[in-house]
């Protein structure tokens, strides 16, 4: 877990005119989940059975069928799209908003707006479409941001190697401690390259390789479009985001 305060706040002061790209994503994403039959708050679509139906005809509808879009069929070519806007349930939205709220300040504002919508959205169409292809025969429905979210971290660690954040590691009883986004990023990538290999005991559902492709197409990305000209290496620079491309 990441002190966002620490992280996102100070990016926000760096930027000139905010992470609005990030606030917009964030929003929608939340808006889509609210009147969605997912979030159980929405009466129309009923309670019980009705509810669950009602649930799973969204996520067949919107979300990528891997089956399906390897199939060739055209209309399938946009479901990687909608699906990174659907979320499962309440833990899988909070938790993606937040490390994109945490990481995706500083990125949009060293890449820009524009070109940071036009990197989220593709690499989180990539990172699904790659899942699908390796599981082309799976009838079960792949929905959510995390390829995108991957890609944003990515990115960061490449850009903001040294950047300070405040991380919660069971393994240490939860302590606060501070560490360089490098060594946060890279624990990170090993846990989900671990449960991707079946080494790891992550829950049902969860799509590791759509992270892992998101995530290296994300640092590839930034490493193509900057090298190091652009890279941020002072740790409080980067944590407090003044520092400029």
């Amino acid at each position: 877990m990441v002190d966002w305060r620490n992280v996102a706040l100070g990016a926000i002061r760096g930027a000139a005119t905010g992470p609005t790209v990030t606030y917009g994503l964030i929003s929608l994403c939340c808006a889509v989940f609210l009147v969605s039959p997912v979030s159980g708050l929405n009466p129309s679509y009923g309670t019980g059975d009705a509810l669950l139906s009602a649930q799973s005809a969204y996520f067949e509808r919107w979300g990528v069928i891997p089956a399906e879009l390897m199939s060739g069929d055209p209309g399938t070519l946009l479901t990687p799209f909608t699906a990174l806007f659907v979320s499962g349930n309440w833990l899988h939205l909070l938790g993606n908003m937040l490390f994109l709220y945490v990481f995706g300040a500083m990125a949009e504002e060293r890449l820009g707006q524009i070109e940071f919508l036009l990197f989220y959205t593709a690499t989180g169409y990539l990172a699904l479409c790659a899942y699908a292809a390796a599981n082309a025969g799976s009838d079960q429905t792949l929905v959510g941001a995390s390829g995108a979210i991957s890609g944003v971290l990515g990115a960061f660690l490449f850009l903001f190697p040294r950047a300070r954040v405040t991380s919660l590691f069971p393994f240490l009883f939860f302590l606060p401690l501070r560490f360089p986004a490098w060594i946060v990023l890279i624990f990170w990538f090993a846990l989900q390259w671990l449960a991707a290999s079946g080494a790891g005991s992550g829950g049902p559902g969860v799509a590791y390789l759509a992270h892992l492709v998101g995530f290296g197409a994300g640092f590839l990305y930034a490493w193509g479009r900057f090298g190091r000209r652009a890279r941020v290496n002072s740790s409080a620079a980067a944590t407090e985001g003044e520092s400029k491309p």
